[in-house]
């Protein structure tokens, strides 16, 4: 009997998705049955190799050794997370099983994750890819029912790997570059520097920020106003209000429209983490993670997404 085994990004996703499929049976690091087998990955399994590992000279932070430019790239496996690497090498070698299906998170960081760990046990079985963003019985089930290759994300792949690689080139050289030269650990991230250059110009805004009196000279009616926007002088807003003073105001025109306002969209990623701090001040982090055991649970689609339709 031939197998298909599938990789989820984690054990709760791994459970929902075999009990939908049949998998029933439990065993050591997967799920069995109805022809299927169900594994997990525990986030990143494989992840690049530190500096040291590629030269023992960097193990050092010295000027004359940068850039560090790793050519080619090495690849470990954390400690705490080899059981289970263990496990999926020893699944996706298994002379039973014919193929493979990709069941990480419907994205970039999911795409990657898959990847790293289908090379590093050097597998060469063909792939098929599950692209949900529920976990709603229904959702997988149609998943599976329209799995497509693996290469049809060969884009997706390229661009997380692009990313990983960015993030490794900058924090490594430029955190041991300033480091070095003022003495101190100064860390430097590829998206963490930008972000707070962006804090520290908003905070000099804040404290240069000087008060500007202004004035300003309406005409009220009823429920009609006209303000003249804001005047520097007090002696030209008082000269417009006595040119104004005793005088008949003529409306030459009335216009009515009648409009129509769609309703707002539903929350991005984004825009749901900027209400839950305004409104119940959680962090960023707080609401990923709350947004991610809702998605697990069932109860929320996809939370790793620009896609405005959580």
């Amino acid at each position: 009997m031939s197998f298909q085994l599938v990789i989820a990004e984690k054990p709760s996703v791994a459970r929902s998705i075999a009990a939908v499929i049949g998998a029933t049976e439990k065993q050591n690091g997967y799920w069995q049955g109805s022809g299927y087998l169900v594994s997990w990955c525990i986030g990143h399994l494989v992840s690049f190799a530190e500096a040291g590992q590629y030269d023992e000279k960097y193990c050092k932070w010295r000027y004359e050794d940068l850039p560090i430019l790793p050519q080619p790239w090495q690849f470990i496996v954390p400690d705490e997370k080899k059981q289970q690497f263990e496990v999926l090498r020893t699944l996706l070698n298994r002379p039973d099983v014919d193929s493979v299906t990709a069941a990480t998170d419907a994205g970039r960081e999911g795409e990657l994750i898959f990847r790293f760990v289908y090379q590093m046990a050097g597998c060469t079985k063909p792939v098929k890819r599950l692209w949900i963003s529920s976990m709603e019985d229904a959702a997988i089930r149609e998943g599976f029912a329209n799995l497509r290759p693996d290469s049809d994300y060969d884009a997706l792949y390229q661009s997380a790997l692009c990313r990983a690689k960015a993030d490794w080139l900058v924090g490594i050289n430029a955190t041991r570059l300033f480091s070095v030269l003022y003495h101190k650990t100064l860390t430097v991230g590829r998206v963490q520097t930008p972000t707070l250059k962006m804090l520290v110009d908003r905070d000099a805004k804040i404290l240069r920020f000087q008060k500007e009196k202004y004035y300003t000279v309406g005409i009220h009616s009823g429920s009609l106003k006209a303000d003249s926007g804001r005047i520097a002088s007090m002696d030209e807003a008082n000269t417009l209000k006595s040119t104004c003073a005793g005088t008949s105001a003529i409306c030459t025109s009335i216009k009515r429209e009648r409009k129509a306002e769609q309703p707002p969209k539903l929350y991005d990623l984004t825009t749901l983490q900027r209400e839950a701090n305004r409104l119940f001040g959680f962090t960023a982090k707080q609401t990923l993670d709350y947004a991610q055991q809702l998605y697990e649970k069932k109860l929320l689609t996809y939370p790793r997404t620009d896609s405005q339709y959580l």
